[in-house]
């Protein structure tokens, strides 16, 4: 396993021609490759992170128009907050389910309010990425996995060669997950975790936080945190059930004293 190797305070290459770009002020991270095919961005970060994305291509010789294909991972605007700017200069593509979230501007779903009501242009999309999927950079391939739970439209991408997943929000270091936010379900969320489980990750590049180099456990570790959950949730229901069949009960006691 490669050891990560910081190049600066704003970028670090992971792995050979694959550079993580930090995310700043709560945005997500966005990560290059450079491929011998072509160039990827996977996330773009806040709109107000524009220019600390082209800064940070630029230390690694690349400009805005370098960058052939972003990919984005889910809707939400603190990974898709840029696409507008970038869609100038490259195809963008995601699942066909945060597009047509993107597209419309919905801003409960793309979370605008968790950033004090930031903004975001009108863009189009370019590629509706579906399950399997596969993008040959030359010197790596990204397979598109369809994993909703935080959201309908999330994606993570797959390298199967080196077992390397760019996870969005999906799951992060040390098995944390990003909730479940608009759109999004647990069942679905513990569905998406298992498919990903039988990939055997070795490394997790997440949207937010530290990569992972236990991936395959962290990804258990998450799976078990959202059972927990899905539990819980399960308790809650049925008190809430019970209570409303108390309720019913002495409304119907009531009418019969009426009658």
């Amino acid at each position: 396993m490669l050891v990560a190797k910081k190049l600066s305070k704003t970028v670090t290459e992971l792995h050979p021609n694959i550079y993580l770009i930090y995310g700043r002020n709560r945005s997500a991270h966005a990560y290059l490759i450079k491929g011998t095919h072509r160039n990827v961005l996977i996330d773009c970060c806040l709109p107000d992170a524009r220019d600390h994305v082209v800064a940070c291509l630029a230390e690694l010789d690349l400009r805005p128009d370098d960058i052939d294909l972003l990919l984005l991972t889910h809707e939400h605007i603190d990974h898709a907050g840029c696409a507008p700017y970038f869609a100038h200069h490259a195809l963008v593509g995601a699942h066909r389910l945060a597009a047509n979230k993107l597209t419309v501007r919905d801003e409960f779903v793309l979370n605008n309010k968790a950033f004090n009501g930031i903004e975001r242009e009108e863009f189009r999309l370019d590629l509706s990425l579906v399950e399997g999927t596969v993008i040959n950079l030359g010197n790596y391939d990204l397979q598109v996995i369809h994993t909703p739970g935080h959201c309908s439209g999330a994606v993570c991408f797959f390298e199967p060669r080196h077992k390397l997943l760019f996870s969005g929000d999906v799951v992060m270091a040390d098995g944390i997950v990003g909730g479940v936010l608009q759109s999004g379900n647990v069942s679905d969320y513990i569905d998406s975790l298992r498919k990903l489980s039988a990939l055997r990750v070795e490394q997790i590049f997440p949207g937010h936080g530290k990569m992972s180099i236990s991936g395959e456990a962290d990804i258990e570790k998450a799976i078990a945190r959202l059972e927990e959950l899905l539990d819980e949730s399960k308790m809650l229901f049925e008190a809430i059930q019970n209570s409303q069949l108390g309720f019913e009960h002495i409304v119907r006691s009531l009418r019969d004293l009426n009658r």
